[in-house]
This record gives C-alpha cells, structure tokens and sequence, in this order.
C-alpha cells in the first residue's frame, strides 16, 4: 500500500501574505491561486493551501520541515534577518536559541495566525 500525504488546509487572516510570509522564509514560490486556495509547493509534493479563515478565530497547528544542513543555514539567516523570535522548543520556553537533538538542529519560529513552523535537520528519535 502507498500513502502519501498530498495536501493540507492551512486557516489564514490573510492567506496571500501567509503563502508568501512562508514562502519567503523557506526559499520556495507561492504557487497561484487554485480556487479559494493559495498554495505553497513543498518540494517533496506535498502543498500547504492557504485559505481564509472567515473571520472566526484560527486554531494553530505545527508544521515541521526537513531541511539538509545547508537549507537550515539559509533558513535561520532568513528568520533572523526577518527580526523574528524564534525558539528551541515548542512549547517557547527557550528563546532565540536553536536544539541539537538528535545530532541536528532545530527551531521553531511562528507565522502571522500563530502557526509554529519548525524546521530541523534530523528526523525526531533517529539517534545522535
């Protein structure tokens, strides 16, 4: 059997400015509009479609990137050339530090509706 996960709905005030706030940060495009949707291609096929919330209150959810050694450089340049705090951990107790679990690295940072993105170099529990 094969599953993989194609897409996910991600609740937005303003989902222009949040596909092209992650998108930015990141290094990716924003793809254009599909619908109500504005799509930002992962580049493992995976597309977080940005939708307005409606007015009502957004719930935040957690994305997290696996991104090369590299990537995470540029990243992190970009999240604190953006001026935004950022933590090791998700619960945001240790500000502006990274973790090195695993043997990696990680942070969390947050988008303008209270999502936390994170990125990291290792997969969670695959050793140090």
């Amino acid at each position: 059997m094969t599953v993989e996960l194609n897409h996910t709905i991600v609740a937005a005030k303003d989902k222009k400015a949040s596909a092209q706030f992650l998108a930015d940060i990141l290094g990716l495009e924003v793809s254009p509009q599909y619908g109500p949707f504005i799509p930002v291609a992962i580049p493992n096929g995976v597309t977080l479609d940005y939708m307005e919330a409606g007015g009502g209150p957004i719930t935040p959810q957690h994305y997290a990137f696996l991104v090369s050694e590299d990537d995470f450089d540029d990243i992190f340049g970009r999240i604190k050339d953006a001026g935004l705090t950022y933590w090791a951990d998700p619960h945001h107790h240790t500000v502006n530090e990274i973790n090195t679990n695993d043997g990696g690295r990680g942070v969390y940072w947050d988008d303008p509706n209270g999502h936390s993105l994170e990125i990291l170099t290792r997969p969670y529990g695959s050793g140090s």
